[in-house]
């Protein structure tokens, strides 16, 4: 074989395997993307972790939560920013915060300081997520607007909580969300997005006024929240414990046996919460509970166990014609590798309950599992389902 024809072939070998290489990469975008104009910067990053994405249902929820860095902090961790940018690559029909989207609760924070805050999270995550159209739901957390309340029955964070409320009132900040009741807005508000229902309730502390609950339960028994396919609640604060440093009175809703209850009977299929920086799906009775990982700083680990903790992002997808109604899909932010529900506690015993990892029944519990349980509580009832 001549040199010239040997370079012919060479030539012509290098250019097929380099078009073979951008067919290929082609072939995966348009298959994980599932839509046109993706950016060329989210494209890289499809390009570098090359995540599995879910199948659509017939609603796409994406679900955060405690965003925030240290107290004051107009920063925010890079898996933060990384999250926004890979919005376009979920394509998320609505997204929910679980709570914490600044770093304020510290009583030596200026009103400077706390307006400073609220403009780095709009100008960095809620102006982002305008740009896209995606609705906004969130309930406000004890960084954001604790409501704690003093000796003299005042709230102890009254500044950031009347700042919170002159950010989210501001026109310019809408949300996008359909409000069926925003009168309380942002601390206790409806909303429905393709046919759920959303309430939204202040856990940014352990208590619920009973003014509150009777709003509540008015709000879950409507006609519009009876109506609708499926009902979802937001608080901060989860009912149960779940991780380290978290497992203790006042780090969980008050009386959570008792709101689940309420819960149950208006038919409330999920409870989605922040503030433990645990990932864990998990179930009580009849209601689901989404403990939302943290995106932001201090991920936690779980309650005895040795599971490292990790930042997460979850993608619920709602299908109406499943019995199971969601599906999640948990991502470890660091590589994107998907968190499966083998990979996590099958229950969790924390200081006010046992709760069930969403895929085991109480029927799936051994011998070892109930006697630890009954042990750890005195108390046949704490280690029942219900």
């Amino acid at each position: 074989m001549n040199n010239k024809k040997f370079l012919t072939i060479l030539i012509a070998t290098i250019f097929t395997c380099i078009l073979s290489y951008f067919i290929n990469d082609f072939i995966f975008l348009k298959s994980v993307q599932g839509q046109e104009n993706i950016s060329f910067q989210t494209q890289e990053l499809i390009n570098k972790y090359k995540p599995f994405k879910p199948e659509k249902k017939d609603v796409r929820i994406l679900v955060i939560s405690d965003l925030n860095s240290a107290y004051g902090s107009t920063e925010y961790d890079d898996e933060v920013h990384l999250a926004l940018k890979m919005l376009p690559f979920w394509q998320p029909d609505l997204i929910l915060c679980s709570g914490d989207m600044i770093a304020g609760q510290k009583p030596s924070l200026t009103q400077a300081q706390i307006r400073a805050m609220w403009k780095a999270f709009d100008t960095q995550i809620a102006q982002p997520i305008r740009n896209l159209n995606i609705p906004f739901g969130f309930t406000i957390g004890n960084h954001d607007a604790s409501s704690a309340i003093a000796p003299n029955n005042k709230f102890l964070f009254q500044q950031e909580r009347d700042l919170a409320v002159e950010y989210w009132q501001n026109p310019k900040h809408n949300s996008g969300v359909k409000f069926l009741d925003r009168n309380q807005f942002p601390f206790y508000y409806t909303f429905e997005e393709d046919n759920i229902f959303f309430l939204v309730w202040d856990g940014s502390s352990s208590r619920i006024p009973k003014d509150k609950l009777s709003w509540v339960e008015k709000s879950l028994a409507s006609e519009k929240a009876q109506q609708a396919k499926m009902r979802i609640i937001i608080g901060h604060l989860p009912l149960y414990a779940v991780s380290e440093g978290r497992d203790y009175p006042g780090e969980v809703l008050n009386n959570a046996d008792e709101l689940r209850q309420l819960l149950e009977k208006y038919d409330v299929h999920t409870y989605i919460s922040g503030h433990h920086h645990a990932y864990y799906p998990a179930h009580k009775g009849e209601l689901q509970l989404l403990h939302t990982g943290a995106l932001g700083s201090g991920a936690r680990p779980y309650l005895d166990n040795n599971i490292p903790p990790r930042k997460t992002i979850t993608v619920v997808d709602v299908d109406f014609n499943n019995p199971d109604y969601t599906i999640y899909t948990t991502y470890d932010m660091q590589d994107f590798s998907l968190i499966k529900y083998e990979q996590l506690p099958r229950l969790i015993m924390g200081h006010n309950g046992m709760i069930l990892r969403r895929d085991i029944s109480i029927q799936n519990l051994t011998e070892e599992e109930k006697k630890i349980c009954l042990n750890k509580f005195q108390d046949q009832k704490k280690c029942n389902e219900n």
